[in-house]
């Protein structure tokens, strides 16, 4: 059964993003196929601590709803428990806010186990201040009998006290999944091959670029990742294996949108999901150019870099993804800002190219010659190296390649003297 939603937006002291973020709201519902049934919205300098919204609007809110085939009433704003509770009472009707729409979203897409134990936390940790209570909740429990006198726990503190315990056990089966994410990275980091993480707002279109790149170097059909125009089409973090036509190799790493006032705890919750980021070689930001707020979206998204511990030492690329839709068909900026769109693979190789500028800028030219019995070492390196020119004579293979600077000391013998940056 399809719920029908009445939103409510309150534009605190002249918010230049409300108009935005409210739009971002209609969203969110209709990620969560509620039927958007009407809005009502408010101007107000602070929130009312009692209702969020003045008086008089409670009151212009329930003679809608006395009219409106309403299911439940949101908020685009954090409401405090007090506040949530004061709404429903007045109004006699459910009464969520943002921050539970978002935490319900997370609930219906995650996917895996580490996503599921990440957004019931958040989840538990919404709750736990919010835990209503009937006065019979605040009986204490009488005690009895020679074993308990007195007078027992409130219901409440024991209710409080299990979430706590369940919050407790949840992390703990997540900081084991989280040593298994960390021995993961270190077979990785032993292949040297570097990490490139894609970052920025829900549905600015970092799955439909992850599967862009796998298209174009032939991957497997399986290994694309799911894509929708819609936001938070996917939670789970998705890494996958790119080789360019040069042998340039990377690890291309999508990560769970961001998006205006995602809440504190789901940060929290997917910090382990996040701090993926945390060990890349290079990070790229996708911006939605087309959305007016791009360029808040992208602050926003630095700032959430930030508070998880991002160092400020790994190179940026800010791609502003479907410039198609303005007409931006080859427009590029000097200092690793391009314009793309994803979709359209249009302008893809100068991103490949401004990729390869900064992670593979210290491989080494040179010619080697390679002795037929030493083979071998010829097939690593059409693997391994990006080989320009193979040239054949009576004792073996003459050829010009770059290589990474591991392989140039570990192939030293190789290496044809005077040879270097040939």
């Amino acid at each position: 059964m399809i719920k029908r939603a009445l939103l409510v937006g309150v534009n605190i002291n002249d918010n230049i993003y409300y108009e935005e973020q409210f739009k971002e709201l209609k969203g969110l519902v209709k990620a969560l196929d509620f039927k958007v049934e009407g809005t009502l919205e408010q101007n107000l300098k602070v929130p009312n601590k009692k209702y969020f919204i003045g008086p008089g609007k409670v009151e212009e809110l329930k003679a809608i709803l006395s009219i409106s085939p309403v299911d439940v009433v949101i908020f685009n704003d954090e409401l405090t428990p007090l506040q949530n509770k004061n709404l429903e009472d007045e109004l006699n009707i459910e009464v969520i806010d943002r921050t539970l729409v978002i935490l319900n979203i997370f609930a219906n897409r995650a996917r895996t186990k580490e996503a599921k134990l990440q957004v019931e936390v958040a989840r538990l940790n919404y709750l736990l201040p919010r835990l209503v209570v009937t006065n019979k909740n605040y009986e204490q429990q009488a005690g009895g009998g020679v074993h308990n006198r007195g007078k027992g726990e409130k219901q409440i503190d024991i209710d409080r006290k299990n979430l706590r315990k369940k919050i407790s056990q949840l992390e703990n089966e997540l900081d084991i999944l989280q040593k298994n994410r960390e021995n993961q990275r270190k077979k990785r980091d032993k292949n040297n091959i570097p990490l490139v993480c894609l970052a920025g707002y829900t549905n600015a279109g970092k799955s439909t670029l992850l599967n862009a790149f796998l298209e174009e170097y032939n991957a497997k059909d399986d290994k694309k990742v799911f894509t929708k125009d819609m936001l938070f089409a996917t939670l789970d973090p998705q890494v996958r294996r790119l080789k360019f036509k040069d042998n340039k190799e990377i690890l291309l790493s999508d990560t769970v949108g961001f998006i205006s006032k995602l809440p504190t705890d789901l940060i929290r919750a997917f910090r382990s999901t996040l701090e993926e980021i945390l060990h890349a070689d290079l990070i790229i930001i996708v911006a939605d150019v087309s959305n007016p707020l791009f360029v808040e979206q992208i602050d926003s998204t630095l700032k959430t870099l930030e508070s998880i511990g991002v160092s400020e030492d790994i190179p940026l690329i800010y791609v502003y993804n479907k410039a198609d839709k303005l007409g931006l068909a080859t427009v590029r900026t000097d200092d690793n800002r391009l314009f793309i769109s994803a979709k359209n693979r249009l302008n893809l190789y100068l991103l490949e190219r401004e990729i390869k500028e900064i992670l593979f800028g210290d491989w080494i030219s040179c010619k080697m010659f390679i002795p037929f019995e030493n083979a071998y070492v010829y097939s690593y390196l059409k693997d391994h190296a990006s080989v320009y020119n193979t040239k054949q004579n009576d004792n073996g293979l003459e050829i010009e390649l770059s290589l990474s600077p591991d392989d140039f000391v570990k192939l030293n013998e190789y290496v044809e003297i005077d040879s270097q940056d040939a």
